[in-house]
């Protein structure tokens, strides 16, 4: 037990070097090679077999040119790939569709059962249920696959994806902007979310994605904005008495409907002259319930907070209000997941918003306002290159070079593309101390692990799993912050533990569409004697470059997960109970970085796959 400790201590000590002040104060250029590295490292999720031998033909500068403009790319094979997968051929009203219809059905299991029944008579009645019923079950079968397909179809394009910067920046933003798929309906608009909203401004405008987003039901609904509802007779009194997420500080504003002298916007009068009994009836129902909702603040605070100014970007609780205040009436049609602005509840009242005066009267144009503002605003640019440079430099990025980049977000109205070429060609980008100074998510280690060993992507969600068992589910962070991005976040012993695991889980086979045999040296250094199999490896893998405490642990085999013979790993469970024992012991909690069983059946590693899975699992390759 306490050499398994000694050595993964040893690992966390390799992984945390790159963040040490002495490597930070270093300035030297790297050699070329390295420089190949590098932009493999951070402008893709990992190189893949001939990568770097592509990046040297063509230049650097010009792979990068190349990178920065996907739609020059031909991806016709990943493009291919994603028509696996049904939910992004679907409308958001099917997929609705087919929610409410398994919700009926269950809501009408539940009357005919009653409360007294089992757990077990009421699974069998579904069971029943969806067996005399194709069309139900076949409904059943597209909601059960919604979140499961979204996350393997992330994970299947950052695999086999060639515009892979493109991909980085769609991960990126899908994390800055983030929602969490276990929140309510949120999860039916996700294949939406990635496809319409994300994806085609990834590399965009800024204030395109942004204003993109706030439309989007994901996001509306994920932050309760789609429910947050003004008074649009009494604007003064619904901007008083607003509460927050309470909403009209508990009044009444329609016990029965409108009174007589309540003064409606003209364009809502109108609606009412033209509108028949019935529309008459609805309208005012909607206007006597929407002061059961009120106004909520949760999208205006992240609008500003986590989105655009940053946590210091000068903003009050009173611009909080404000916010919202603008945005209210900003929703969207629950069936169809269409945005809608309902100018019933917007507040059309006057506003002052960071120091803008808004007047009275208006509808969708004070939330249109308010993200010219947000985007436009230098602590927007500020926030957002620090981000960036965060993301693709180091974790405390350099301030000359956030400053030069902020200034170029200004300069271009926002270009991300723009910006991300000032970050990623700046010889901070390519200084000593940016070099393998970032330690890789779950999500980028699985994929490019996968990279690594020239794996086929995998369409089913089993692999995009390993990401979620690793500590990071796609689309699973509860918090609308995102998964940090510092390596204190995910290096502790757990972690570690896990992804060695995890490497070995890939050499073994074990993971769908990644035989070993795949990776085209494989069959070539297979026979070679341990040593040149170790060369091959850190060539390959590696970028050539390991530590001589890695380098030892690749020719001897002496896993820090062993606790038997050196070379000798027959019958070890990936994940198994001894492990996640030993984990405990040290005091691991479960939750994020935690020990998590289950990477696989006994595997028995020999030769260049045990090689494999160690590098794997090397902190070399742990970092990017």
């Amino acid at each position: 037990m306490r050499k398994i400790a000694i050595a993964i201590a040893a690992l966390a000590a390799q992984t945390a070097v790159a963040q040490t002040p002495k490597q930070a104060a270093r300035s030297n250029e790297l050699l070329p090679d390295e420089q190949i590295q590098q932009v493999l490292n951070r402008l893709t999720f990992g190189a893949r077999p001939g990568d770097a031998d592509t990046v040297r033909a063509m230049g650097i500068d010009r792979w990068i040119d190349m990178q920065l403009h996907p739609e020059r790319i031909d991806d016709r094979a990943a493009n291919q790939l994603a028509a696996n997968y049904s939910v992004f051929s679907r409308s958001t009203r099917d997929i609705v569709s087919d929610f409410t219809m398994l919700q009926q059905a269950q809501r009408q299991l539940q009357r005919t059962a009653g409360n007294d029944t089992s757990m077990m008579d009421r699974q069998q009645a579904r069971r029943e249920l969806l067996a005399n019923n194709p069309t139900l079950a076949g409904a059943a079968r597209q909601a059960q696959q919604v979140v499961g397909q979204v996350q393997s179809a992330k994970l299947a394009r950052a695999v086999a994806s060639e515009r892979q910067l493109d991909e980085v920046m769609v991960d990126f933003w899908e994390n800055h902007f983030s929602v969490f798929s276990g929140k309510g309906q949120t999860r039916l608009y996700l294949a939406q979310y990635d496809r319409d909203v994300i994806r085609p401004h990834a590399l965009g405008k800024f204030r395109d994605l942004l204003g993109a987003v706030a439309k989007s039901p994901a996001m509306l609904f994920f932050l309760d904005n789609w429910e947050s509802a003004a008074d649009s007779a009494h604007p003064t009194l619904a901007a008083r008495n607003g509460r927050g997420r309470g909403g009209f500080g508990g009044r009444r504003m329609f016990p029965g409907g409108l009174g007589r002298g309540q003064q409606l916007p003209p364009a809502i009068r109108q609606r009412l002259e033209s509108a028949t009994p019935e529309e008459r009836q609805q309208i005012m129902q909607r206007l006597a319930a929407r002061q059961r909702r009120g106004l909520n603040e949760n999208y205006a605070r992240e609008l500003m907070e986590l989105h655009t100014l940053g946590v210091d970007g000068g903003y009050t609780q009173k611009d909080v209000q404000e916010v919202a205040r603008a945005l209210t009436g900003w929703t969207f049609n629950r069936q169809t997941g269409e945005f809608v602005f309902n100018p019933l509840i917007h507040d059309a009242g006057e506003k002052v918003i960071l120091g803008h005066k808004f007047p009275a009267g208006r509808g969708i144009e004070d939330g249109e306002e308010v993200l010219d503002i947000l985007a436009r605003a230098p602590q927007t640019a500020r926030f957002i290159t620090t981000k960036l440079a965060r993301h693709f430099v180091s974790d405390e990025p350099p301030k000359a070079l956030v400053d030069r980049c902020a200034t170029r977000f200004s300069k271009t109205d926002g270009d991300i593309r723009e910006t991300v070429r000032c970050i990623v060609t700046s010889p901070e980008f390519f200084s000593r101390s940016a070099y393998r100074a970032k330690v890789k998510t779950p999500f980028e280690v699985v994929a490019s692990a996968l990279r690594a060993v020239n794996a086929q992507p995998d369409v089913t969600p089993r692999t995009a799993q390993f990401v979620a068992r690793l500590g990071q589910p796609i689309f699973g962070r509860q918090t609308p912050d995102g998964w940090p991005d510092r390596a204190d976040a995910w290096m502790n012993t757990g972690a570690i533990l896990n992804r060695i695991n995890f490497g070995l889980t890939v050499a073994a086979g074990q993971i769908p569409g990644a035989p070993l045999r795949n990776w085209p040296a494989f069959a070539s250094v297979s026979p070679l004697p341990r040593e040149q199999q170790v060369d091959s490896v850190v060539k390959y893998m590696l970028g050539g470059q390991v530590s001589p405490e890695t380098r030892e642990v690749l020719v001897s085999g002496a896993n820090p997960m062993l606790t038997g013979a050196a070379n000798d790993v027959k019958g070890m469970a990936v994940g198994n109970d001894s492990v996640g024992m030993a984990g405990r012991a040290r005091g691991v909690q479960r939750g994020r970085g935690a020990v998590v069983p289950g990477f696989g059946r006994p595997v028995d590693l020999r030769g260049v796959s045990q090689v494999v899975g160690l590098a794997l699992g090397a902190p070399e390759f742990q970092r990017r």
